[in-house]
């Protein structure tokens, strides 16, 4: 899990590469897609009614993500470090489906979409290339003060992996509770966050970490240029965040709404905050 300070100064995107304007159509499509999807959880009694919705918020999250870091990377490295996140992470889903190892003991339904060879849906491998990217790119705009520091690139990785298991403190009531897409075979008197077991959330933490050091290497810039900071990934966390908000107030879950707008605030704070410098 090597660092490299010649990546310090990579946190713009290249506005000439062909995936910029993929990258922000995509971006805004998303806003779009997502705040029609939060609107209609809040003012709407049907939750199940536009659930096609969170597909698109996907898939469209998922070409956002890479088509931004294409921007500012190779495409091959973005490419071979999504395939690893896919492997990885899509393997750990599959053994946890299988085994209840190591996010514990989990049923699919129907609303979850088709699965990989009968296991796990084929969306949900997708996931943790926008979970890890956007949160590793948001750890650097945090750290950003700090990028001369030789310990700049394990604060991000660290900071990384915090921040997928914040992410799965939020989707949890919202994929798990409100729209069910899973069920969770918890035992009575387990320790559960709205019906997830706190083991998932150290498995999220373990599969982070797996995926950060097997995936880094591929993102050092190895042509690195002071620039700008790089916001697309704060906006993408930020508006998937509200979504998840959105949801925890249509379900009236009050811990999990007051969490999520709680590290929304956190991380656009951090991240502004680390971004003048």
């Amino acid at each position: 899990m090597r660092t490299d300070r010649s990546e310090i100064h990579a946190d713009f995107p290249d506005q000439d590469s062909p995936f910029a304007w993929v990258a922000q159509i995509c971006t805004g499509l998303l806003v779009v897609a997502a705040g029609t999807r939060a609107f209609h959880l809040l003012f709407s009694k049907d939750h199940t009614q536009w659930a096609w919705l969170d597909i698109v918020i996907a898939l469209l999250a998922v070409i956002a993500t890479v088509a931004g870091q294409a921007q500012r990377l190779p495409f091959q490295n973005v490419f071979l470090a999504s395939a690893i996140m896919v492997a990885i992470g899509g393997s750990a889903l599959a053994l946890g489906a299988r085994t209840g190892v190591p996010f514990g003991s989990v049923a699919y339904t129907e609303s979850a979409g088709p699965r990989i060879f009968g296991t796990v849906p084929w969306l949900l491998p997708l996931i943790w290339i926008v979970v890890l990217f956007n949160a590793r790119s948001v750890g650097r705009l945090v750290f950003r003060p700090w990028r001369k520091s030789r310990t700049y690139g394990l604060r991000v990785i660290a900071l990384t992996c915090v921040m997928a298991v914040v992410f799965a403190f939020a989707l949890e009531p919202y994929a798990s509770k409100l729209n069910r897409y899973w069920l969770w075979r918890a035992d009575q008197g387990t320790l559960a966050w709205y019906g997830t077991p706190w083991i998932n959330f150290t498995g999220w933490l373990l599969i982070s970490l797996l995926i950060m050091a097997f995936s880094t290497p591929f993102l050092l810039n190895k042509k690195p240029k002071k620039s700008p900071p790089f916001y697309q990934p704060l906006v993408i966390w930020v508006t998937i965040q509200t979504l998840f908000a959105a949801g925890a107030a249509a379900g009236g879950m009050k811990s999990a709404l007051y969490f999520i707008l709680f590290t929304v605030v956190a991380a656009l704070s951090g991240a502004l905050a680390g971004a003048r410098w």
